[in-house]
């Protein structure tokens, strides 16, 4: 773990009283009044990374409706921060509604912000072992790909993962993939697979999946966090794969990289990830392109996680130069 103090740590004390303050203008339904004053300066990037807000950082705030999804844009440049990676749960209802996001991609230009990805939940699996209910998945992710195209994304994150046979799984998860593809390509849109639970925690049988496909827009997008195989009844994480193993096996097929993080020490390091380490392995794979915060801890605030994240990502950029 990285042992140096964080930079400008009086800077970081004083954000964090800063959100202490925002906190209180968020207990109103749809208010946006994080989003009308400046939270820190702009993120810190190097001529191989730029760091991004993945909306999932946020989502107490918005599926509590003390934060609406269309101000995100206006929220991730409050932070700083100029490119976001939207959750398409929170705008399910929108999906066919073109005037909401006309009006969304006026506020991305507004606040001089880009959409670089989209993550698809809620719209069937892509391994589903009943073709019929494979091909209707495929179909569900068509809107959110002509969305994406539309707002700028350069992805679209999909589930492949599931429980059963790894090598059934496998078999249904790259016949979705396949299928899934020739639509996105037709938009230039990349099909990104995240390990997100069940077999997809597991880095080598998600890299042999990409590799199976063989399709230039299929990838992957690598989470620091993801890698627990088993949970019990009570969602304690019974096996875990290791993520360091995980993000080297996955980063070779990555077209981003969500930095997920939980809790923070003293100095600012994440208490579960090293990010110095993982960040090494990113570089060392050869990606270059956005680096997404996705804070989901609960000992911080959502803005003071996001904050955390952000600073720690700009220490190791330092590092890494």
């Amino acid at each position: 773990m990285i042992s140096k103090p964080i930079p400008s740590f009086v800077q970081f004390i004083l954000l964090l009283f800063v959100n202490f303050l925002l906190l209180s203008c968020n207990s109103k339904p749809k208010s946006s009044k994080i989003t009308d004053q400046k939270l820190t300066i702009k993120a810190k990037s190097t001529s191989d990374f730029k760091i991004s807000l993945a909306q999932w950082s946020l989502h107490r705030a918005f599926k509590d409706g003390s934060l609406d999804p269309m101000d995100f844009p206006k929220i991730a440049a409050s932070y700083g921060i100029y490119s976001i990676e939207l959750v398409n749960s929170f705008y399910l209802k929108k999906v066919n509604d073109k005037t909401y996001w006309k009006t969304f991609k006026q506020r991305c230009d507004e606040n001089k912000v880009s959409v670089g990805i989209i993550m698809c939940d809620r719209l069937g699996n892509l391994r589903n072992p009943n073709v019929k209910e494979r091909i209707k998945t495929v179909e569900n992710h068509y809107a959110w790909i002509d969305i994406a195209k539309y707002l700028g994304a350069h992805s679209i994150r999909v589930n492949a993962t599931g429980k059963g046979n790894a090598d059934e799984v496998a078999l249904n998860a790259i016949d979705g993939l396949n299928k899934l593809s020739k639509y996105a390509s037709e938009k230039d849109i990349n099909i990104i697979v995240e390990n997100h639970g069940g077999n997809s925690s597991n880095g080598k049988w998600l890299a042999s999946i990409i590799k199976q496909v063989d399709k230039k827009n299929v990838g992957t997008l690598p989470d620091f966090g993801n890698f627990c195989l088993k949970r019990d009844s009570d969602k304690n994480c019974l096996s875990e794969y290791d993520r360091y193993k995980g993000i080297s096996e996955l980063t070779p097929f990555a077209k981003g990289i969500s930095a997920k993080s939980y809790d923070f020490d003293k100095k600012g390091n994440e208490t579960k990830i090293d990010f110095l380490r993982m960040m090494k392995i990113v570089k060392n794979s050869g990606y270059k392109g956005y680096i997404g915060i996705e804070y989901e801890g609960n000992s911080l605030s959502e803005p003071e996680g996001i904050i955390a994240t952000k600073t720690l990502l700009e220490m190791v950029f330092t590092e890494l130069e």
